[in-house]
């Protein structure tokens, strides 16, 4: 309430005052009487001191007290207003007038290790305006023949308080420079109407890393609902309505550090609450540019490898292969030099936002579900990269000794002809024993590990411990979103998960050990955990947590503001080894894979300048094509890269899976594969 608004209803109150008194007063006139007849003046009929005159007299000096009072009471509080409390009214008013609005931010750039912008900003040019704009229909449908959008979606647009109430809503984003230039050039004709620049996403390697670097999109209500927690003092972001934030990958990931801090608009409004002008401005703050493990050369050999890997499986007959997964770690730290996932998808159709119709498709099974992440997300059987654990298990726990051996005819009955099953070669491997088990992925050698497990009375599940005790069925603590955790079944596990089967159907079984130990049955691990055990076997048992974040860059520009091994890198764990010669001869056997059991797979390796120690791996999936993996670290006799493909139904892993793990070593050591030879002899 201002200052004249006190003195109007002062004023009126007064005039009431007065009148009131007036109308009391003429209330007495009939209490007197005139001698009509002598004109005499009015006289009292009894004495004087009980006459009406004097009862009169007082009430009238009554009544003058009061209004006295009550104009004195007046008076004071209009100086309190004027005089001791004008600034309190003055604030209170211009309050009322004003409103502070918030205008976005740029995101801080995400470069490579190298420094090479993965993904970036551009100027966007957007028609905006305000709320009010919304009643002049005139307008708004001129506004639209301009735009090319219809009537009703500028006018909704125009209405939507997402941005909020007093700012200016968004129209239309990425508008075409002519049509800026119209509106610009007949301002007159579009009164209300401003053009401003934003900041969108851009991609300049289209759908490079697109699984590691994720989408933005505009905050969802399940994403305000659980910022209550939020405190500003302590740095976190607070977020409004309409902001725009990462929603998968690296986005959503390191939000706080690629989002940037909003600025500030004042603006004047009226008592509608329509905005009448501007006031002061502070600019908005970008967020932090990261750097991330990847390497780009790296990254986009592991991306060409597996559509190399794909291309292959398809021209071998394997009309379903398309996804897939391929990964390059550092196993001295821990760093992700490249992580693919097929198929992949385009992060730049969320800007602006995204439509129904392309929502559906990047979900749907029959497009082969493009967000999902496969190398750190998809879950599948191990196949026969999960030797390498399973002949450690049976070396510590004795179930298989070095010196031990398998006679492989291609059919093993271990457990009687009614349960007889299969090598992977049906003529069979002749007598081997575990190393060239390892390496001929004989499958009759790990049958007899997987039994002799199954009838330990003292370590039945050493196995399962193994597997466990390597990482498998748990988190690697990536710091990516929607980690996968696998799973290590055991006797409890089946019982538990099969509610519905009998009580000998959920029993554990010597079938269900003969079936994990080559890595299928139930077990589940994903292409990431895979790539996590070959470091540390590579590395003596030692495990570091795989990471994506390279380093936050300083504000300036200039150098890094903190980097993630700046206090070393962090040890996910160290697997206890029973011996150093149980993991020579394990290695040995990775050794033996690449160059000993076929000159076609030899072929892919002998011009590398390094040797390579790997395991091929052949999933079987009831009603589907086969699954096709590899696992490769080099160099041998120092290990520093850790490559893993994945493909599924996609066929043999020395035929398929092996030549995207070749094409990424390539690329690492400058040496492409000069053969095309196919090898599907191996397992």
């Amino acid at each position: 309430m201002n200052a004249q608004l006190v003195v109007v209803i002062a004023g009126a109150i007064l005039v009431a005052a007065i009148l009131g008194s007036l109308l009391f007063l003429r209330g007495y006139s009939s209490r007197f009487t005139f001698d009509t007849k002598n004109g005499t003046k009015p006289r009292a009929a009894e004495g004087e001191g009980s006459t009406p005159g004097v009862a009169f007299k007082g009430r009238f000096t009554l009544l003058t007290v009061g209004i006295a009072a009550m104009f004195s009471a007046l008076a004071a509080k209009l100086w309190s207003m004027q005089m001791v409390s004008a600034d309190y009214y003055e604030d209170l008013a211009q309050t009322n007038q004003t409103r502070t609005v918030t205008t976005p931010a740029p995101r801080g750039r995400i470069l490579d290790r190298n420094g090479t912008p993965l993904v970036t900003n551009r100027a966007s040019l957007a028609v905006t305006a305000y709320r009010d704009l919304a009643d002049d229909t005139v307008l708004v449908r001129h506004l639209s023949n301009v735009l090319g959008m219809p009537y009703v979606a500028v006018r909704r647009n125009i209405q939507d308080n997402t941005e909020g109430a007093q700012a200016q809503h968004t129209i239309a984003t990425d508008v075409r420079r002519s049509t800026v230039a119209y509106i610009q050039e007949h301002a007159g004709e579009f009164p209300g109407v401003t053009i401003d620049e934003r900041s969108e996403r851009q991609y300049p390697y289209g759908t490079l890393a697109c699984h590691v670097l994720g989408y933005t999109g505009t905050i969802t209500q399940e994403q305000l609902d659980a910022q209550s927690d939020a405190d500003p003092s302590s740095g976190d972001i607070v977020y409004q309505s309409g902001d725009i934030v990462g929603q998968a990958g690296v986005e959503i990931q390191y939000e706080q550090l690629l989002q940037g801090i909003r600025g500030e608009q004042t603006v004047t409004v009226d008592a509608q609450g329509n905005v009448t002008g501007q006031a002061g401005a502070v600019p908005p703050r970008a967020g932090s540019d990261i750097k991330l493990t990847l390497d780009l050369n790296i990254q986009k050999a592991c991306e060409d490898g597996l559509q190399h890997a794909i291309d292959l499986a398809k021209q071998e007959g394997y009309e379903n292969a398309g996804n897939g997964a391929c990964i390059c770690l550092d196993c001295t730290n821990g760093e992700i030099l490249g992580m693919a996932s097929a198929p992949t998808f385009d992060p730049s159709v969320f800007v602006g936002g995204i439509s129904s119709d392309d929502w559906s498709v990047l979900n749907s099974e029959e497009s082969g579900r493009p967000l999902l992440n496969r190398a750190v997300s998809g879950q599948y059987m191990s196949a026969s990269t999960i030797k390498v654990l399973s002949a450690l298990a049976g070396l510590e726990y004795g179930t298989y000794t070095s010196t031990q051996t398998t006679i492989c005819t291609g059919y093993w009955t271990g457990n009687g002809e009614e349960w007889g099953k299969h090598c992977w070669l049906h003529s069979g491997h002749g007598t081997m024993n575990l190393r060239s088990g390892i390496a001929n992925s004989c499958d009759p050698v790990f049958y007899d590990i997987g039994n002799a497990f199954y009838f330990d009375k003292e370590n039945p599940e050493g196995l399962q411990e193994m597997f466990r005790r390597w990482g498998l069925g748990s988190k690697t603590g990536v710091d990516l979103p929607s980690e996968g955790e696998g799973r290590v079944p055991d006797a409890e596990w089946k019982e538990n998960y099969f509610k519905d089967w009998t009580d000998a159907e959920r029993s554990w079984n010597p079938g269900d050990m003969t079936n994990m130990v080559i890595g299928q049955g139930d077990l589940l691990v994903t292409p990431l955990q895979m790539g996590v055990v070959y470091c540390g076997v590579a590395m003596g048992g030692l495990e570091y947590t795989p990471h994506i974040l390279y380093s936050a860059v300083a504000r300036d520009g200039e150098g890094d503001a903190w980097r993630y091994n700046e206090s070393g890198s962090k040890e996910r764990l160290t697997a206890k080894v029973h011996s150093d010669a149980d993991l020579a001869l394990v290695k040995g056997g990775l050794h033996d894979m690449i160059y000993s059991t076929s000159a076609d797979t030899a072929s892919h390796f002998v011009n590398l300048p390094v040797e390579v120690a790997g395991k091929s791996g052949t999933g079987e999936k009831s009603g589907e094509d086969e699954y096709s993996w590899f696992c490769a670290y080099a160099p041998a006799d120092d290990p520093k890269y850790v490559v893993v493909s994945l493909l599924e139904q996609g066929g043999g892993g020395s035929a398929v899976a092996l030549r995207a793990v070749r094409d990424v070593l390539g690329v690492i050591y400058n040496s492409p594969d000069g053969s095309t030879a196919v090898d599907n002899n191996t397992r």
